[in-house]
């Protein structure tokens, strides 16, 4: 019988000591992190540091540096350090494991970088407007002389602009001037040597084809000056939220490029600013001598092309790096 308890009180001896070396052996999972110890290196988990007493043992290894996710099995040891960073322990055996093994602690090394983009597109769409500005210009001795002849001139101008034009455009008065003509001598004071009286006249049409007809209308009727001819496009909706579209891709691309060679990635868009829209029509210019269009029937060739539309926009990312 008491043979039977020694026996007894040996196991259990064994046993209890077996659970005390047992617990005392820890796995702590983390990423590698300097330390301001001398030489000293940390593993980070969650809020919790421990410092690693034998990372020469590890730093032969070319996975262990900075960032590196590892799983570490060893024993804390109840000793005093410099700056008692870190819990102190001595691992046994350390190896990397993937990133979807450890758990991000909020007071990592990652650090978070914004950085701020531009991005800019430029798309061709057809217009669907034309803006014709056409002008009678009148001079004669006498103000009512240059009045009546181009209220006249006008008149006619504005019935055949109408019939080329066809019901859908819109022609609007855009401009009137009766001014006198000056002479200039050395020490002398201007002299008036007649009166100019202009009033222009703006064409706004969607049937691009009838600009020419419009233009040799007008020349025809007495219009004497074609000021300018525009081409734009009121249905923009579509074409611009293309160019918005492309100019954010743009710019979403450059701070991927950034974030990659920062050697992180972009983690969210913070701000996107547009800075607008730009049309660029191509607008081809053209003046009339008085009697030209009676001495050139040739019908006016009319090239519309392509519009450029401009979007431009600014973008802040927020970059991950280690």
């Amino acid at each position: 019988m008491k043979r039977l308890l020694f026996l007894t009180g040996i196991i259990a001896v064994v046993l209890a000591t077996s659970t005390i070396i047992n617990a005392a052996e820890t796995t702590v999972r983390g990423k590698l992190q300097k330390t301001v110890e001398a030489g000293g290196w940390l593993i980070v988990e969650r809020d919790a540091k421990y410092l690693i007493l034998n990372s020469k043992d590890y730093q032969k290894h070319a996975w262990f540096k900075e960032g590196t996710n590892v799983e570490a099995v060893g024993e804390f040891k109840d000793v005093m350090t410099t700056f008692m960073e870190g819990k102190p322990f001595e691992v046994k055996s350390m190896k990397p494991i993937d990133d979807q093994a450890v758990v991000t602690p909020g007071g990592d090394n990652r650090r978070v970088t914004r950085v701020m983009v531009g991005g800019d597109s430029v798309i061709q769409a057809q217009p669907d407007t034309a803006i014709v500005t056409i002008s009678v210009v009148t001079q004669s001795r006498r103000a009512i002389d240059a009045q009546q002849q181009n209220a006249a001139k006008t008149e006619a101008v504005v019935r055949a602009l109408k019939a080329a034009a066809g019901a859908g455009a819109e022609v609007k008065t855009s401009g009137y001037n009766l001014q006198p003509m000056r002479v200039y001598k050395e020490n002398q004071p201007p002299t008036i040597t007649g009166f100019e009286a202009r009033n222009s006249i703006t064409v706004t049409m969607g049937e691009l084809t009838k600009v020419g007809a419009v233009i040799d209308a007008s020349a025809q009727a007495g219009s004497n000056e074609i000021s300018g001819i525009g081409f734009t496009l009121r249905q923009d909706r579509q074409a611009k939220d293309r160019a918005l579209s492309e100019a954010t891709k743009e710019a979403l691309s450059k701070a991927r490029v950034i974030a990659q060679a920062l050697g992180g990635r972009v983690v969210r868009v913070v701000e996107v600013q547009e800075e607008g829209f730009i049309q660029r029509p191509p607008q081809p210019l053209y003046r009339l001598e008085a009697g030209q269009a009676a001495r050139d029937m040739v019908a006016t060739p009319i090239e519309v092309g392509s519009l450029d539309i401009t979007s431009k926009v600014q973008l802040i990312a927020e970059v991950e790096t280690m």
